[in-house]
């Protein structure tokens, strides 16, 4: 099915406010309206219509707060002539697995017919303003808190359809490209009329089948005109502008033969030319692909949000034009309908060192690879520069019609946060709002050896056993030394760095170091049992900041804490087959009993503060736990966590860069008391345990 079939065939279902909605009407309960929202009586009408939407998006909730997960109002099957009749106005509640759980939502997670608690976060900004790398770390957050998210760049698909790169992970080719190219022509026509007719008569709306959709009356859809544009300093020096010209917005689009030689060029398996040329709205086939994949990506999230059991979907584009975002918001309503609610995420920089770091990670990326990076950087210039020509920020119309939006600027030293009301949007702030880009090392162990680890028992609270004393000792030697080495290459990194880089050099340096004259602050964090403390005894508190941690603890086994798993087994034959089959969702049956979404869930905050905080910090804890840290900062797989292999005796060293975060880890070796570098460690599964 193309497109636009798929546009005209999906009913909206269009309500008031986020309700449950499922891909079978028949199968959900009536719609709902809310009563005295500020947007006036007719809305509430018009929303018992069917199928009209709001052109802007606008005029609903756009709030992601989850409705209710009571049982829903008796259901009608879908040739019933009995009338619907509007039930009550049901309650608003956070969907959180392992720590609530409904009918419609036994473990906790967003259920598949209440889009009226999922999101879609659109990101907005120029080039080189660290939009993919805000939305990696955001998605790897929502994902660890098991709320399924994904990432659809636009951009890694438009280097897919112009052939030069591989298809998207997960995503099969035959389906990407059928859709592509296919009635690419009718695609960017049918674009154009969805931003409200900006770019033709009615009859170029007659002509791509598709009505305009209808605005309600008291939204603003003036648009305001584009930013005035900013003039790129690189190294201080103001670049020439002769290139500040064009608009990004597509014109209505007449196939002539010309295009259709070009249409049959794109479609080859030579890969198109994608320098700043490319991004130039004087050149039609560009535009039209580059239109074309952005619709094509937002179809794909839309797919996984409501068809896929998606609960987040964020589309990583520049989206810089008020006509792009209108006409994103009018797609997402057109087959989503008011429901599905909708976050934009601005990120922009006005810090020239941070502009000058973050286009020098650009030039080592897929667009610019085995380039030489001046003449990388200089067109690069120019394609930021054919996108500010027009680009719009967030802000006033925004604020006006009611839509919530979140800026960051400088990659979290500012945040403004606009209608951000809703659970997953409130998450999303809260994480946001302790960004930082500063240069550190994070640090994550086990205890040292107790004595109930040789005895094999789970739980307790023993004391460490003489190796583990020895394990603690060489601990803080190690972690001193590894301390110092870091503030001297640091300080090299500083004397050494330049811009534009030499050939070859693919490390970026981090525009939030500021050399000191004092090396950073060490903190040293155990959990509150005593083999935890026993292991971080032999740090000078002189130099280190210890601090014991309740959220640190291990993982309770309730009335199973002290016993062997072969005592387990024998006595709880059941419970023992239970975590087995599923040890993430499993919950140690007694009192203070403990799964690993408990753990989790209590380890939220400690993940906030290390994102927060620029110090250093060594996290000596227990097993769960370690497998739960090392499971967000590496963004493993759900069915990765709870059986990851993490022995006693293994040190993990993270440092976040900003293309992801640098993974190492070492073995304590007994013989020589000391710490072996492991080259490429890879974690790996446990066979028991």
């Amino acid at each position: 099915m193309s497109s636009a079939d798929s546009l005209r065939e999906r009913p909206n279902g269009v309500t008031s406010n986020p309700s449950a909605k499922g891909k079978d009407a028949s199968l959900m309960p009536p719609t709902k309206s809310l009563v005295g929202r500020a947007l006036g009586n007719e809305l509430h009408a018009d929303g018992h219509k069917g199928a009209t939407a709001s052109k802007d998006g606008v005029g609903f909730a756009l709030t992601d707060t989850p409705v209710s997960t009571a049982p829903s109002s008796p259901q009608f099957s879908a040739n019933t002539t009995q009338p619907s009749t509007p039930s009550r106005v049901r309650a608003t509640t956070l969907d959180i697995p392992g720590l609530t759980k409904s009918k419609v939502s036994p473990d906790g997670r967003i259920a598949q017919r209440d889009v009226g608690s999922k999101l879609v976060i659109v990101m907005v900004g120029l080039p080189a303003r660290g939009k993919s790398y805000i939305t990696k770390k955001l998605a790897r957050y929502l994902n660890w808190l098991q709320h399924d998210t994904e990432i659809f760049n636009v951009g890694e698909r438009r280097r897919v359809a112009a052939g030069k790169s591989p298809s998207p992970p997960g995503r099969h080719r035959s389906a990407r490209t059928s859709s592509i190219h296919k009635d690419l022509v009718d695609s960017v026509r049918r674009l154009s009329v969805s931003v409200g007719g900006a770019f033709g008569s009615p009859a170029h709306r007659d002509s791509a089948h598709l009505e305009p959709a209808t605005s309600p009356p008291e939204l603003d859809n003036h648009l305001p005109p584009p930013a005035v544009p900013t003039k790129i300093l690189i190294n201080g020096r103001e670049e020439d502008d002769s290139y500040h010209n064009g608009s990004t917005i597509v014109p209505p689009f007449h196939a002539s033969p010309e295009d259709q030689r070009a249409m049959e060029e794109a479609e080859s398996n030579e890969p198109l030319d994608q320098s700043a040329s490319f991004f130039d709205p004087k050149n039609q086939l560009a535009v039209k692909l580059r239109e074309q994949v952005a619709l094509d990506t937002l179809d794909e999230l839309l797919n996984y949000i409501l068809e896929e059991g998606g609960s987040v979907g964020i589309l990583d584009a520049t989206n810089s034009t008020m006509e792009r975002r209108k006409a994103i918001v009018d797609h997402i309503r057109q087959r989503a309908g008011p429901e599905l609610n909708i976050l934009f995420l601005e990120s922009s920089c006005v810090d020239q060192e941070l502009l000058e770091a973050n286009m020098r990670l650009k030039l080592s990326g897929p667009d610019y690879k085995d380039q030489d990076p001046v003449k990388a950087l200089e067109d690069f210039k120019k394609r930021v520069a054919l996108y500010e020509k027009s680009y719009v920020p967030l802000g006033e119309y925004e604020e006006r019609n009611n839509m919530a939006y979140i800026q960051m600027i400088d990659v979290g030293r500012k945040v403004v946060s606009h209608q951000t009301h809703g659970f997953l949007s409130s998450q999303v702030v809260y994480y946001l709002l302790n960004f930082n880009l500063s240069p550190r090392q994070i640090w994550i162990t086990r205890h040292g050896e107790s004595k109930d680890n040789q005895s094999g028992r789970i739980g307790g609270d023993s004391d460490l056993s003489e190796n583990g004393h020895r394990y603690a000792k060489a601990l803080a030697r190690f972690i001193d030394e590894q301390r110092k080495l870091w503030e001297s290459l640091q300080r090299q990194k500083d004397i050494m760095q330049q811009f534009p880089p030499r050939p070859g050099d693919s490390t970026p340096p981090n525009p939030s170091y500021v050399p000191r004259d004092r090396p950073r602050n060490f903190c040293v964090w155990s959990s509150m049992m005593k083999r935890s403390i026993q292991t971080v005894d032999y740090y000078n508190e002189e130099d280190y900041d210890v601090k014991q941690m309740k959220m640190l603890d291990e993982l309770h086994a309730g009335k199973m804490e002290g016993m062997t798993y072969e005592e387990i087994r024998e006595k709880y034959p059941d419970d023992y087959a239970t975590r087995k089959k599923d040890k993430l969702y499993y919950r140690y049956p007694g009192p203070g009993g403990e799964g690993y979404l408990d753990v989790i869930n209590r380890l939220r905050a400690v993940i906030v503060e290390v994102e927060r905080m620029t110090d250093h910090v060594l996290l000596v804890t227990h097993r769960a736990v370690a497998r739960v840290l090392l499971a967000y900062f590496l963004g493993l797989k759900r069915n990765e966590v709870a059986d990851l292999d993490v022995p006693l005796g293994m040190l993990y060293m993270l440092e976040p860069k900003p293309y992801g975060v640098e993974f190492k880890a070492y073995r304590y070796n007994p013989e020589t008391d000391w710490f072996d570098h492991i080259p490429d460690f890879k974690l790996r599964q446990a066979t028991m345990n």
